[in-house]
């Protein structure tokens, strides 16, 4: 099973988090599939590579909470649930 969820990279006292594609039985450092994003909590910046995100749930991967919520804010369900109205008119 696949999972979205963050990696921390960065500094101590200064995490970044990259959003990752990445085998459930992985540790958080593992080796991830693909990267999908970044997010930088000090900063409150975030970069998704939306295309892929969609692509991975739409195979079936889970996001984290955090992710869940990220992912929430930038609207990516919104566009997940047109796609899937799309596909099924055609």
């Amino acid at each position: 099973m696949v999972k979205l969820r963050l990696k921390r990279c960065g500094r101590k006292q200064r995490a970044v988090y990259r959003i990752v594609a990445i085998d459930v039985r992985s540790r958080r450092e593992g080796k991830d599939l693909r990267r999908v994003g970044f997010y930088d909590p000090i900063k409150n910046q975030t970069y998704l590579n939306v295309p892929v995100i969609l692509y991975f749930l739409e195979i079936g991967a889970q996001p984290t909470v955090t992710v869940h919520n990220l992912l929430k804010k930038s609207e990516i369900f919104k566009q997940l649930l047109s796609n899937f109205k799309q596909t099924k008119l055609n």
